[in-house]
């Protein structure tokens, strides 16, 4: 059996192979660019491994759009950039049979869906949306007593090593955030849940205990939270993870790199 280290070292090193092709209607001129490949982390976030793709892409559409934001779209659903590329991936796809590798992606530069997606104009954008989240995680889980005492230089190191995929760098800081302070357990599990097939999230206050004392497993919080649901699978970086995995455990060793765990209900 894997000890904890190596499960955080497999999570952190999965990677996505992704075509992105320029939507037909945006080529601009009589050549039609070839499509671009990329190995992407599960773990990050579009805007900061697209530059490439932008850079390949942009001289072949129209040079009054040039300058407008590009932006991601999959089967006609605009890909939502404040979400780790892995839960994105997992959202439209793990219930998909037909579903191959790599991920076809369609780049788009043109009519920007400002009423199903974020605008992103810059890498401080997501900067700013990863601390936030990772703030709000602290606060459920150690009612802020550790993120928020954190010198600027180690928000420096978390956010540095995600930028540059350095896993050392990244969890030199991030393991004081994954340390229970009080006992065995957190106080709350940050969670955020996701039915196949749909972007939309929702969240709830959830306790790594259950009313009788013992730790919280995966079922029983689906269980209440989805009761309607008959047999529901629950994935999650790609994995479908049995039921009696106790969310204290998932919270340490599964959580994504904003220190929440994205839990997809099929």
């Amino acid at each position: 059996m894997a000890n904890d280290t190596e499960i955080l070292h497999y999570l952190w090193n999965g990677k996505l192979p992704v075509c992105f092709q320029l939507d037909e209607q945006e080529i601009h001129g009589i050549q039609n660019p070839e499509p671009f490949y990329l190995m992407v982390p599960r773990m990050s976030y579009f805007p900061l491994v697209c530059d490439k793709v932008k850079k390949h892409f942009v001289k072949h559409v129209d040079p009054e759009k040039q300058e407008m934001e590009m932006w991601l779209e999959f089967k006609n659903i605009p890909l939502k950039w404040n979400n780790p590329i892995g839960v994105l991936y997992d959202l439209f796809t793990i219930d998909d049979k037909q579903a191959d590798l790599p991920w076809q992606i369609t780049v788009h530069f043109d009519n920007f869906p400002e009423d199903q997606i974020l605008r992103c104009s810059c890498r401080e954008s997501v900067e700013s949306n990863f601390m936030s989240a990772m703030k709000e995680a602290d606060m459920l889980k150690h009612r802020s007593q550790v993120f928020s005492t954190m010198q600027r230089h180690q928000h420096n190191q978390l956010w540095t090593g995600l930028l540059n995929d350095k896993f050392d760098q990244f969890w030199s800081e991030n393991k004081k955030l994954m340390e229970p302070s009080d006992g065995s357990y957190f106080k709350h599990i940050p969670v955020h849940f996701y039915r196949s097939g749909s972007s939309v999230m929702t969240q709830t206050l959830v306790k790594p205990v259950s009313e009788d004392g013992n730790h919280m497993t995966l079922g029983e919080l689906i269980k209440l939270n989805y009761p309607s649901v008959d047999n529901p699978k629950i994935f999650t970086h790609g994995i479908c993870i049995p039921h009696e995995t106790p969310i204290q455990w998932m919270s340490e060793h599964m959580s994504y790199l904003d220190n929440f765990l994205h839990l997809i209900v099929i």
